[in-house]
């Protein structure tokens, strides 16, 4: 066993827990700062801009950077975030719902369900989309939502490490309030950064600019 390989590697993974729980921590100040419904979009935002940078490989100090994100952010974060947020707060409380009605409501849960996941799909997107490309705010969601349907398989990927990372934690309540969100959008952002670099690179081969 290469014992100085296996070193860096256990450095390198410790090295991104300690990050993951920095960036879920000023997620979680700056929501609640803006009193959640005010402090949700560009606390978002603000996370998914920097765990760019860190997929990058930039040096920078995360806690200045945020809050200047933050504030940079702040009125086109809410108009970003607020909408779908409030839409999955709105399906997530009917999916419930119809879940206490029992079988009588099936066809209806089921259908909020999929409502559920093809929002979940699309979202999945928007963040990295948006730190990534400059485009006209309202050009965010459809151009998600054409990635959702054009890619597939990276689509797929993108729900399977949702899902992952709500299973694991589910069965570890403790770590929600310390990974969960920032386990999210860390591991969003790396995979949407490659999902980009290979759509650009296939444009290129075609031809298109």
């Amino acid at each position: 066993m290469n014992h100085p390989a296996m070193s860096i590697r256990i450095q390198a993974a410790c090295s991104e827990l300690i990050w993951v729980v920095r960036l879920n921590l000023m997620w979680l100040v700056f929501t609640l700062a803006g009193g959640v419904v005010l402090g949700i979009g560009p606390a978002t935002v603000a996370a998914y801009t920097l765990a760019r940078r860190h997929a990058r490989n930039e040096s920078f100090q995360a806690w200045v950077e945020f809050w200047a994100a933050y504030r940079r952010e702040f009125v086109r974060g809410s108009l970003l975030v607020l909408p779908p947020a409030v839409l999955a707060v709105v399906l997530v409380g009917n999916y419930l719902y119809f879940s206490v009605l029992g079988q009588d409501a099936g066809a209806l849960r089921v259908t909020t369900f999929v409502a559920l996941l093809a929002l979940a799909a699309v979202g999945a997107y928007v963040g990295p989309l948006y730190t990534h490309y400059e485009l006209p705010l309202w050009a965010y969601i459809p151009k998600a939502s054409l990635l959702a349907l054009t890619r597939p398989a990276s689509t797929v990927l993108l729900m399977f490490a949702l899902w992952a990372i709500v299973y694991a934690t589910s069965q570890l309540p403790v770590l929600a309030p310390l990974v969960s969100i920032g386990a999210w959008i860390s591991v969003n952002t790396w995979l949407c950064l490659r999902f980009f670099e290979e759509n650009e690179a296939r444009l290129h081969s075609e031809g298109n600019p």
